[in-house]
C-alpha cells in the first residue's frame, strides 16, 4: 500500500496519460479536504503544476460541473458531478445492493447505526449506513473514509489480509486510543481473528464503540459491515446482543451476496 493512502493500480505495462493522472489527482485533492476550499496557488503548490496550467484544467473541469467555484473565482471545491459519479457507482454495485436490505434488519433489531464499508487503500470507504433513531450522531457517512487501523470495518478488513501487507508506522492517532505502531495494531489483528470480529473503542472517535464484521465473499474480503453505539449505551448485555445479531446478518449476506460469477470481475 501506498503511503498516500491508496494503491495506485496496475496499468499491465501501458505508459500513464498524465493529462488523465493530474485530473484524477487533482480531484482527489478537492475532494480529500471536504469543507475548506482551495485557492489556486494552493492547488498548483501541492501538486507541482504551473499556475498557468492549473488555471486551465480548473476551468474545463468547473465547465463540466466537476469542480465548483466561488462568485469571485478564487476558491476551488468538489463539483456536483462528483457526487453523480458516486451515486452511480453504488446503484451499479451488486454487493451494496444486495447487503442494504440487511443493515436495514440489523438496525431494526438493534436500534443502533449500522455501516457497510469497503477497503481502499489504506482507508474504508463507507459505501452504506442506517443511523440509530437513538441518535448520538456519529461522524461516519455515505462516501466518507476512514483510516482502517482507526476503526472496526478497517480492523476487520485487515485482519483479512497477510501481516506483510501493513505498512510501517507510526500511525495517525484520530483519537488517544487509535493505534500508531505496528506492533500494537499487528497485537489486535491477531484478537480479531482469535474471535471473528474486531472491536473499536473509541479509537476511531471518542465516545464511539464499534463492532466489525468481514463478509467473506471475497478471499481476501474486500467488504465488511458494523455496528457503532454510543458508550453510554453500550451494557454486557447490549454487546452481547450486537455481537450475536451482526454474526446473524454477516452470514445471511455471505449466503446471498454475488460471487466471482454473477458479477464483474471489478479491479
Amino acid at each position: 500500500m501506498s503511503e498516500t493512502g491508496a494503491e495506485r493500480p496496475e496499468t499491465g505495462g501501458v505508459r500513464e496519460v498524465k493529462s488523465a493522472a493530474r485530473t484524477v489527482e487533482l480531484l482527489e485533492l478537492l475532494a480529500a479536504r471536504g469543507d475548506r476550499p482551495a485557492r489556486l496557488q494552493e492547488l498548483a503548490d501541492e501538486l507541482g503544476v504551473p499556475r498557468s496550467s492549473m488555471y486551465a484544467l480548473l476551468q474545463t473541469l468547473i465547465s463540466r460541473g466537476w469542480v465548483r467555484t466561488d462568485i469571485t473565482g478564487s476558491l476551488y471545491g468538489i463539483g456536483i458531478h462528483a457526487l453523480l459519479t458516486g451515486t452511480s457507482y453504488l446503484d451499479s454495485d451488486p454487493r451494496v445492493r444486495v447487503v442494504r436490505p440487511y443493515l436495514d434488519e440489523a438496525s431494526q433489531a438493534l436500534g443502533e447505526t449500522i455501516h457497510m464499508g469497503r477497503l481502499d487503500g489504506r482507508d474504508v470507504a463507507y459505501l452504506a449506513t442506517r443511523e440509530s433513531h437513538e441518535y448520538l450522531r456519529t461522524i461516519s457517512r455515505v462516501g466518507r473514509r476512514l483510516p482502517a487501523h482507526a476503526g472496526a470495518l478497517g480492523k476487520a478488513l485487515l485482519a483479512e489480509w497477510p501481516d506483510e501487507r501493513l505498512p510501517e508506522g507510526p500511525y495517525e492517532a484520530l483519537t488517544p486510543n487509535s493505534h500508531t505502531t505496528r506492533e500494537s495494531l499487528l497485537a489486535d489483528l491477531a484478537e480479531v481473528r482469535a474471535r471473528g470480529y474486531s472491536v473499536d473503542r473509541e479509537e476511531g472517535v471518542l465516545g464511539i464503540v464499534g463492532f466489525g464484521f468481514a463478509l467473506r465473499y471475497d478471499s481476501p474480503a474486500q467488504d465488511a459491515v458494523s455496528c457503532s453505539v454510543p458508550v453510554a449505551r453500550l451494557t454486557p448485555e447490549h454487546e452481547q446482543q450486537i455481537i450475536a445479531v451482526m454474526r446473524e446478518i454477516r452470514s445471511k449476506i455471505e449466503a446471498t451476496a454475488p460471487g466471482a460469477g454473477g458479477a464483474p470481475s471489478w479491479r
